[in-house]
């Protein structure tokens, strides 16, 4: 089963390792020197890659180090200190994130003060997730894959259905209630999320949940009045969790590339993101986007996304991401 899995991903990869990896390759087997104009071509493939601008500048400054300091002249050596350094771009957010859930884990005789101050958890149960992103990046979605994986692991899953703007976000996160067998909290169109979060959380305490998803409206990024609507559910969240641990995950779109950078950054201003949620990587070449947000935002990633089913929306392991997108 696990080499089923591990074949999956390699598949839903396939577009970003052509864009990146083996584009990167061909550029060393064709490049009789490593020279500027090598550089240069490295460079626009990156950023055709998404990588970003930052990481790019970043990644080929360390490279150009690499190369220096270790004495390389022939560009076919180059792919072992690339594939070296994305890992280490990602096993250091891997780090960070083990690092901040030991250190965030709330004890229930804490005060709402101290459990603000420890920062957002990213592991362990009970847990409530604020879950946020834009209209259109598959929040519910994942919300509902997300409920139907623990739940099948045995634990008690409670969705609070937060996006109180649309009937529409209402009723489908209803439906992926009712597929996973997991309770909802629910008010009518047009209720204060922060209630909703509010009674989502007693309702969590009383019932001895394990996790709580908390979905929330998903209008533009750049409209002020949500973000700040944003502030006031995560506030509500982090003083009436007390006894949970808590995490904002934050929903993304490879698809939009750069634009999703610009969501992580808006968001994580709004509401100290803890984690991305990257969906639909099988669909798209811009899966460098995955570089840029750990490596410039220093945001662990937490679930990718491969696949339609259920299962391809699985824990980001950084080691297996790396070996699946060099795999030939």
């Amino acid at each position: 089963m696990a080499g089923g899995m591990f074949a999956r991903l390699v598949d839903g990869l396939a577009k970003t390792r052509h864009s990146l990896v083996e584009q990167v390759r061909n550029i060393t087997l064709h490049s009789k020197k490593l020279d500027e104009d090598f550089f240069e071509e490295l460079e626009e493939t990156l950023i055709l890659a998404d990588v970003g601008v930052e990481a790019t500048e970043m990644l080929v400054k360390k490279l150009r180090s690499e190369i220096r300091n270790n004495h390389i002249n022939e560009p076919d050596q180059v792919m072992a200190i690339f594939k070296k350094m994305l890992t280490d771009i990602l096993s250091n957010r891997a780090a960070d994130a083990a690092a901040n859930s030991a250190a965030a884990t709330v004890d229930s005789t804490d005060t709402a003060d101290a459990a603000s101050a420890k920062g957002p958890a990213r592991a362990g149960f009970p847990a409530v997730w604020m879950v946020v992103g834009v209209n259109g990046v598959g929040k519910t979605t994942t919300i509902g894959k997300l409920a139907a994986r623990h739940a099948n692991a045995g634990k008690k899953v409670l969705l609070g259905a937060g996006d109180t703007f649309r009937a529409a976000a209402i009723d489908q996160l209803d439906i992926w209630a009712q597929r996973a067998g997991c309770d909802i909290i629910k008010h009518q169109e047009g209720s204060d999320p922060a209630a909703v979060a509010f009674d989502t959380i007693q309702a969590a305490k009383a019932r001895k949940t394990d996790l709580v998803l908390l979905d929330t409206a998903g209008r533009l990024h750049t409209k002020v009045n949500l973000m700040e609507e944003l502030r006031k559910v995560h506030r509500v969240v982090t003083r009436e969790a007390v006894g949970f641990n808590t995490e904002v995950l934050l929903v993304l779109d490879a698809t939009t590339g750069q634009n999703a950078i610009e969501q992580a950054k808006i968001f994580s201003a709004a509401v100290a993101v803890s984690g991305v949620a990257l969906t639909k990587l099988d669909g798209t070449a811009k899966g460098g986007v995955i570089i840029a947000i750990a490596g410039t935002l220093g945001i662990p990633i937490r679930f990718i996304g491969v696949g339609e089913r259920p299962e391809d929306l699985r824990e980001f392991h950084y080691e297996e991401f790396i070996e699946a997108l060099f795999e030939h």
